[in-house]
């Protein structure tokens, strides 16, 4: 397996095995590496001529110390876990040096209002850190595919518009949600939750199930009234935030309109761990 450290020798083996027809897939992680992330290499490996995954928990990006020093860092059993989904992946896992040569400050974007709405409001500054991470990976990589979970879907939505607005030349792909065997969605901060705490967190897709029948019949106040009841009754969670909103603006929904497409948001904190999951509404 090919593993780099930095990114000019991974740029210089890249730029020796690309060819004018040959494309490049690239998934970039955090580690911590679970069967979500594993189903997102599976697909680039089925529709590219060459794999690159990275590893790297990204300082710019966490507006809480305490969860940048909780997060799982696990390398050795993801390489293993790499080595036996595909031999032929190659690993970039680089320092926060190498990525970002000694100044590990955020560049400001403009997201056309997409980086304001829920987790925006919640993470200061998270965007930011997202932009500036995945545009220093996509110059480093080059890749001709890019692909990345619909759970953490604004975070997609605001990759897709930096590509844009940036005329890069990579395709963002997003790929469905991974769910555990209770269908609480798979996430590297699940490894955080007690075994007690992943049984119970199962509530937040039961939520979003229910919150996707009541959206035929009810309105949006009706609903984000339920769901809130629903966790004010469970003393282990605490919702952070729910809201039904336009997939395209992200914009909250006061008012269904049957030409657009609505997606349902929930962050929720069990014992100051942090979970997001979501669905679509039509």
């Amino acid at each position: 397996m090919h593993i780099f450290y930095g990114k000019a020798s991974l740029m210089d083996y890249l730029k020796s095995i690309k060819t004018i027809h040959s494309s490049i897939g690239f998934v970039p992680t955090m580690g911590a590496l679970h069967q979500g992330h594993l189903a997102l290499m599976q697909k680039s490996l089925l529709e590219n001529d060459t794999t690159v995954v990275s590893i790297f928990v990204n300082p710019t990006q966490f507006n809480n110390p305490e969860d940048l020093a909780k997060y799982p860092r696990t390398l050795d059993e993801d390489v293993k876990k790499l080595t036996n989904l595909n031999p032929e992946i190659i690993l970039y896992a680089p320092s926060v040096e190498d990525i970002y040569d000694g100044k590990p400050v955020s560049e400001p974007f403009d997201f056309d209002g997409l980086e304001n709405q829920m987790e925006g409001k919640f993470r200061p500054g998270h965007f930011n850190g997202v932009g500036t991470i995945v545009k220093r990976l996509f110059e480093i990589v080059d890749p001709t595919n890019a692909y990345f979970g619909e759970k953490d879907f604004q975070q997609l939505q605001i990759v897709k518009k930096m590509v844009a607005k940036n005329h890069l030349k990579v395709n963002v792909i997003g790929c469905p949600i991974y769910r555990e065997a209770n269908d609480l969605a798979m996430s590297s901060r699940n490894e955080r939750l007690s075994g007690m705490e992943r049984d119970e967190a199962a509530i937040i897709y039961k939520v979003l199930s229910t919150v996707k029948e009541q959206f035929v019949t009810k309105s949006t106040t009706e609903i984000s009234e339920w769901v809130q009841k629903s966790f004010d009754n469970n003393p282990h969670f605490t919702l952070e935030y729910f809201t039904i909103a336009d997939e395209a603006t992200l914009i909250s929904c006061t008012r269904k309109n049957k030409n657009k497409k609505y997606r349902a948001f929930i962050a929720v904190l069990v014992n100051n761990i942090r979970l997001i999951d979501t669905i679509s509404l039509n």
